[in-house]
């Protein structure tokens, strides 16, 4: 009878395999002895709450439905489900699938968590509608939308668009100036000319994104870099030279409000389906981006690009054609993301108008995983967050005698943080939605694999 011994791995693959399964074990255990403290931090602030009972609506009173909570006791029970959720990250080698669960639902308790809060400090209202706050969060989450779509179209083809941010801002300005110079304060026809118009400009950018990455092989990130520094100083030029000696600030006409019929009238939810046209043309570019790529042969040669070109060119795939119109596609996706702003909801332009949407897109998209609905629920999120931030500043949140790990029970006069009559500053409310990207890109979405040929410039094999 013989044996065989198998040999040891090598040094090499122990680390290699020690890399592959430390960083998320150490990510999720990390996580979890933080919303564990949170955890313990927060049902040890429960007794000292505000007890004035808060309520929250699906409409406006006082036909509406109402749900009235008591903050201490809501407060004690997120504390409770934080530190559940981060036990279960703590030993996450031991307990299998349950830890993401756990971690996501402590997550998400994070939303009411807020809410709740801020009522309990707010000075101006104990009460607040939740049906502005998810309409306003779908609005806010539309061209962040459109930005991940446009990043998707580009990446999923091998060319990395950090450029989003200066085609929707071209498209912005671009736009608003046709409209300023033909159509004036008219509306109508021209507002519609001057939405496509934008739109051509967000593909006119990405056609030079394009020309420099695909063709002439310029490094990916800085090509990105040119076209946002180019967008805005064209932008603010055209401005400053065309908008404002010429006096038409465009009257603040948008794009009409739609409403879909029967959709529209539905109680509490029927706000979602009464909107602006690019809001709705959002919906039908995520499912129409979903289907294209994943369901066509177009679609399956943008993927193979972007994951091996050069295989895809012995089956006959052309890369370089393939990479143009998917970054071009991309483009004008973002030009609609920018007539957004200029055109469908203030009716003006500002200097940087975006203001970092392109960039938050982008998180979107990692978030996402390169995938059409799943970077479209990040869009969303950092929408909420958005529309979060803007309640927040309605309800006025002050601090009149915060008290965290008080020793007062123990005959001591003293707490580690004590906050006296601080009202939260509206800055750090605006800033609400880029503290979300940085938590989201930080890694608590998970490990994030991009396409395999994504940012690598293409040449024809001989």
């Amino acid at each position: 009878m013989t044996t065989t011994t198998v040999p040891a791995p090598a040094p090499e693959q122990q680390a290699l395999a020690a890399q592959n399964v430390h960083p998320r074990r150490t990510r999720f255990v990390v996580i979890g002895w933080v919303y564990s403290i949170l955890g313990v931090l927060l049902m040890e602030l429960a007794g000292r709450v505000p007890s004035d009972d808060i309520t929250f609506t699906f409409g406006i009173p006082p036909d509406v439905p109402q749900i009235t909570l008591d903050p201490p006791g809501m407060v004690l029970l997120a504390g409770m489900v934080l530190l559940a959720g981060g036990i279960t990250g703590i030993f996450e080698h031991r307990l299998g699938n349950i830890p993401r669960v756990g971690l996501a639902v402590a997550t998400a308790a994070f939303v009411p968590l807020l809410l709740v809060l801020s009522l309990a400090y707010s000075t101006s209202s104990k009460q607040t509608n939740l049906i502005p706050i998810l309409v306003e969060s779908l609005r806010q989450g539309t061209p962040i939308a459109l930005g991940a779509l446009a990043g998707l179209w580009c990446e999923r083809s091998g060319v990395v668009n950090i450029g989003i941010e200066g085609m929707m801002l071209a498209a912005a300005g671009g736009g608003f100036v046709a409209y300023a110079v033909l159509g004036g304060a008219e509306g109508g026809f021209w507002l519609w000319a001057s939405v496509l118009i934008a739109v051509l400009i967000g593909g006119l950018m990405a056609l030079l994104h394009a020309v420099l990455c695909v063709t002439f092989r310029t490094d990916q990130i800085i090509s990105g870099v040119v076209i946002n520094l180019l967008a805005l100083g064209v932008t603010s030029y055209l401005r400053q030279q065309v908008i404002v000696p010429s006096g038409e600030g465009g009257g603040g006409i948008t794009l009409p409000t739609w409403n879909i019929p029967l959709l529209s009238d539905i109680p509490i939810i029927g706000p979602v389906f009464s909107g602006k046209p690019i809001y709705f043309a959002m919906f039908a570019l995520v499912a129409l981006t979903t289907w294209v790529l994943f369901r066509t042969p177009f679609g399956l040669r943008v993927r193979s690009v972007g994951e091996n070109p050069h295989a895809a060119e012995t089956l006959g795939v052309d890369p370089i054609r393939i990479r143009y119109l998917a970054v071009v596609i991309g483009g004008l996706i973002a030009g609609l993301g920018g007539a957004w702003f200029s055109l469908e909801t203030v009716g003006s332009f500002e200097d940087n108008m975006t203001n970092g949407t392109g960039f938050i897109a982008l998180a979107a998209l990692i978030f996402g995983k390169w995938r059409p609905w799943q970077s479209f629920g990040g869009a969303m999120l950092f929408g909420f967050a958005a529309a979060l931030g803007t309640r927040l500043q309605i309800l006025s949140v002050r601090l009149e005698d915060f008290r965290l790990l008080d020793l007062s029970r123990f005959g001591l006069d003293v707490s580690v943080v004590r906050i006296t009559g601080l009202e939260i500053p509206s800055q750090a409310l605006q800033a609400l939605p880029f503290a979300v990207t940085i938590v989201v890109l930080a890694g608590a979405i998970g490990r994030a694999i991009a396409p395999a040929a994504d940012g690598v410039p293409f040449e024809r094999s001989k």
